[in-house]
């Protein structure tokens, strides 16, 4: 098709003409009976959101995506463009895209006018379908839908009356296309009133011209329910305008989540090879995010973006990475003391309640690290009860018992592989519980684990753990006592 250059050719091929909504239809259609993936790459949503996407699009409705922030609102109007013809007819320089069989600006209605089956026909590809928009304060309607030029009319010597001295905005330029509006709440109320015919009748109406060019579009707003109370709302009328409104989520499992993590996640192979991370260090990084949707110290209402997670795991590569260097190792393995540089991807991604705010940022970013060690704990080692009748008689009485008799055991951050092994070897009920609880535990993983049960029975008040200039110092709980009476 791409080799037809005239409406003469196009009309000879018996190419037919149909709107954004019905190609859109057609095309998840031909995919859902194929049974291939609609919308690729965007993981968790099989069951909740993807149904209700393809629901609405196969009813031809305009779109709202409800959702708090980093649940991939924008990523699936984006992935809409996929259910495009890949390529698309359109009048040889029309603004607005015009249709060749069905012209609907003046421009392209004069030239096939005056030269009839030999206009020339361009092919526009679908990725060039797509119109994106932040909706912001400052937008105003002549931005989205229009003006008149002064310029164009002194150039073109027409008088403010001839509809050719308009200039138009960014929705005529987006017709047959997709067009988003992110944050609609954002907009100005009487901005989102100028919304309102084009949603309903698909007309414009600039500056008073009686023009009426029914625009073919697929509308796709994103909106965040913080928005609602904090910066604006969408207008009743224009709601009532929107087909679908679907709410998006956060990831439902950890599983999902890591998944989410490692393809966003921006690492180049060198760096990869570099750092090996432990299937443990990926699921507590994981966790992080699921116990600071639940932390009182965060606002629930404002959300923990996915983004958290996946700089997360880049900030945690890059702490090991940096530690290889310095050490002049080749590659090396995450450590769970790397989690502390996690924690400038973690104070910049969440809202602070009153509470949070009292405690500080970091402390919080470190709260939420030690929660995901005290929830994943109990899986691993056997659960710790808060009162003990019998101290002797708990499975962690050799270790704790070999961290009272001795007067401190510490854990550098930047120690070689070799030393950090050496470190935790000389540890030898860790060992032990290890060999008892996780005989078949990956000996690539092992150290971390060891770590981890240390840390653990920190969060579980068996050990103390403080924090010195290079690294950290485990101890019996109650050394600290018994060395300042």
């Amino acid at each position: 098709m791409k080799d037809i250059k005239t409406l003469g050719e196009l009309k000879q091929s018996g190419y037919v003409s149909k709107s954004i909504k019905d190609e859109l239809r057609d095309n998840l259609r031909t995919k859902i009976k194929s049974g291939k993936p609609v919308f690729e790459g965007v993981h968790g949503f099989e069951n909740t959101v993807i149904p209700e996407l393809e629901r609405a699009i196969l009813s031809r409705h305009n779109i709202n995506l409800l959702g708090l922030r980093g649940q991939a609102k924008t990523r699936l109007a984006r992935k809409m463009i996929e259910l495009l013809d890949e390529y698309m007819p359109i009048v040889a320089g029309s603004e607005i895209n015009d249709d060749p069989l069905r012209p609907i600006s003046r421009y392209a209605i004069d030239l096939i006018a005056e030269k009839g089956d030999t206009t020339p026909i361009q092919w526009i590809h679908r990725s060039e379908r797509f119109f994106e928009k932040l909706a912001t304060p400052d937008v105003t309607v002549a931005d989205l839908i229009g003006d008149v030029d002064p310029i164009k009319a002194a150039n073109l010597k027409l008088s403010y009356a001839d509809d050719r001295v308009i200039h138009f905005g960014m929705i005529p330029r987006a017709n047959r296309c997709i067009f988003v509006i992110n944050e609609l709440p954002d907009l100005q109320a009487r901005i989102q009133v100028a919304l309102f015919n084009i949603l309903q009748e698909g007309d414009i109406q600039i500056r008073g011209f009686k023009v009426r060019m029914p625009l073919d579009m697929k509308f796709v707003f994103t909106a965040n329910p913080e928005d609602y109370t904090n910066r604006g709302s969408i207008v009743t009328p224009l709601k009532d305008r929107i087909g679908s409104q679907i709410l998006t989520h956060y990831p439902e499992s950890i599983a999902i989540a890591r998944i989410i993590t490692h393809q966003e996640a921006k690492l180049d192979k060198a760096q990869s090879d570099a750092v090996y991370v432990p299937s443990l260090a990926k699921d507590l990084l994981e966790q992080i995010s699921f116990e600071a949707r639940e932390s009182e110290f965060i606002d629930a209402k404002s959300g923990v973006s996915a983004r958290m997670s996946i700089t997360a795991y880049e900030n945690l590569l890059s702490t090991a990475e940096r530690r290889g260097l310095l050490s002049g190792t080749d590659t090396t393995t995450v450590r769970l003391s790397d989690f502390m540089g996690i924690i400038p991807a973690i104070t910049g991604k969440v809202e602070l309640v009153y509470e949070g705010e009292q405690e500080g940022a970091a402390v919080v970013a470190q709260h939420l690290i030690g929660d995901a060690i005290h929830t994943f704990f109990p899986a691993f080692f056997p659960k710790i009860e808060k009162l003990e009748r019998d101290a002797t008689a708990s499975p962690y009485a050799n270790l704790l018992e070999w961290f009272f008799a001795e007067t401190g055991f510490e854990l550098l951050d930047d120690a070689s592989d070799e030393e950090y092994r050496k470190q935790l070897d000389a540890v030898k009920p860790l060992e032990d519980l290890i060999q008892k609880y996780q005989p078949n535990y990956t000996p690539e993983d092992k150290y971390f684990l060891k770590e981890f049960l240390l840390w653990g029975l920190v969060e579980y008040d068996k050990l103390s753990k403080d924090r010195v200039v290079s690294g950290y110092q485990f101890k019996d709980l109650y050394s600290n006592y018994i060395n300042k009476l």
